[in-house]
């Protein structure tokens, strides 16, 4: 019975009308896909609302400004000697800590290279000596607690030089000095020791966006320029070596063993012949201190967490790891 109307309908349904519902068809469909799409634009953007809303409630940093009975001499930090008591830090009030009761003391012009697996803690220790994130305990800067003072104070007069290097839209001198606090003679001098003098026509000469019209090894030797323009007691390399090639890698150890001998040099280790040479090694895991020592020292222990790290490097490269550490070892106790 159903088969029968159906043949009958068919027979009376002209071709037109058979077009027209496909093409009508087609046009809905397209009109619901730009339905759906148009939806999803408009939750996106109010996402983007929801978000810059957000970042207008947070909580501001500060106080940027020390007070003044408590603001260091324009000298300070003097020797870059720099304690940790107690340190915890959190980046989320519910959240556990990330780092958890470290005590440590760096000696002024000490050289101290940090390693530990990813998620050890490493970059969370570089955070809280900015007071990137509240802390717990005290971090102490030639006898003053970085609490007690600006922001400004604490971050100015700590150099760092990043994974990846941070270069402004301007020119060099710009770049080199910000503040226009030294000479053309002293950049000129600082680009001359990382050897980039050659590769420079003038101070004036523009830097891209992001430093792209200089290569990658180049970028992060303007940023140790501009670190050795500031002359600031504390340098922090947060893996700055990491995206570099091996010769830029050597370059950049020279430089900072001949140009920062009196300063405390602190160095998050990418690879581990950069810090093979250093005063101590701190090794870190679950935000926790492990072991710390001149690493000759600690890979005399067999069953150390330092030396299982040079072990995974394989034969050959543990071989030369251990005999730079005992070299450097044995130059130190002379």
């Amino acid at each position: 019975m159903i088969s029968n109307q159906l043949l009958l309908i068919l027979e009376n349904t002209l071709s037109g009308n058979v077009g027209l519902v496909i093409s009508q068809s087609l046009i809905l469909t397209g009109m619901l896909q730009y339905g759906v799409r148009q939806t999803a634009e408009v939750s996106s953007n109010m996402t983007s609302v929801e978000r810059v809303l957000q970042y207008t409630k947070l909580e501001k940093e500060g106080p940027f400004e020390s007070l003044p009975t408590k603001k260091p001499d324009g000298n300070w930090p003097h020797s870059g000697k720099i304690e940790f008591k107690s340190v915890y830090l959190k980046y989320a009030p519910e959240e556990p800590p990330v780092l958890k009761n470290l005590n440590m003391l760096i000696k002024s012009a000490e050289k101290v290279g940090i390693v530990g697996r990813t998620g050890a803690g490493k970059s969370s220790l570089i955070s809280s000596l900015f007071r990137l994130s509240d802390i717990e305990g005290n971090i102490i800067i030639d006898n003053i607690d970085t609490s007690a003072i600006g922001l400004y104070d604490l971050r100015s007069n700590i150099s760092i030089i990043p994974q990846e290097p941070i270069l402004f839209s301007s020119t060099i001198r710009y770049n080199l000095d910000p503040f226009e606090k030294v000479s053309d003679e002293v950049l000129w001098q600082a680009l001359e020791n990382v050897e980039l003098k050659e590769a420079i026509d003038n101070l004036n000469q523009q830097v891209s966006e992001g430093g792209s019209n200089f290569s990658a090894g180049q970028r992060q030797l303007i940023c140790l320029a501009r670190a050795i323009v500031r002359n600031n007691k504390i340098l922090v390399m947060d893996e700055a070596t990491a995206n570099v090639d091996p010769h830029t890698d050597s370059l950049i150890q020279k430089t900072i063993r001949e140009n920062f001998k009196e300063c405390t040099v602190i160095t998050i280790a990418h690879r581990l012949n950069t810090v093979m040479d250093s005063d101590r090694v701190l090794v870190m895991d679950a935000g926790q201190i492990i072991e710390f020592d001149h690493p000759h020292q600690l890979l005399e222990n067999p069953n150390g967490f330092f030396t299982a790290m040079v072990k995974q490097t394989g034969a050959s490269m543990e071989t030369t790891l251990r005999k730079l550490a005992e070299k450097d070892y044995e130059k130190k106790q002379l």
